[in-house]
């Protein structure tokens, strides 16, 4: 399963990055589309030096990418790290689902005859 192509290192990373609400925004908007630096930075409520920490913590994680274009850097959005991230969460999902349809099953089989 491509799942664990990742590394727990990769896992930790990724996770941590996409832990905060802005470094979600900032991968969903440069998933759609790459954008500069300062164009993000313009709808956050923080520094400029702040945005591009977000930036770096999402370029470690590799979910994002820093490209020059002229004078400015655009960033934008890596989709094989998200898909990665996907299928190792799908195999959990399986994981947990079997479980549940065990203990369904074990639910639903007739208790035993009282003595």
């Amino acid at each position: 399963m491509v799942a664990y192509s990742l590394t727990e290192d990769d896992t930790d990373r990724i996770f941590k990055a996409l832990a905060d609400r802005t470094r979600r925004d900032i991968v969903r908007r440069t998933l759609a589309e790459g954008v500069s630096i300062s164009r993000l930075a313009a709808d956050y409520d923080m520094s400029f030096a702040a945005v591009q920490k977000h930036v770096a913590v999402l370029e470690a994680a590799d979910l994002v990418a820093r490209s020059p274009k002229g004078r400015e850097r655009i960033i934008t959005g890596n989709p094989e790290t998200i898909q990665r991230a996907k299928q190792l969460l799908a195999h959990f999902e399986t994981l947990w689902r079997g479980r549940i349809e065990r203990l369904d099953a074990l639910l639903a089989e007739d208790p035993p005859a009282a003595t």
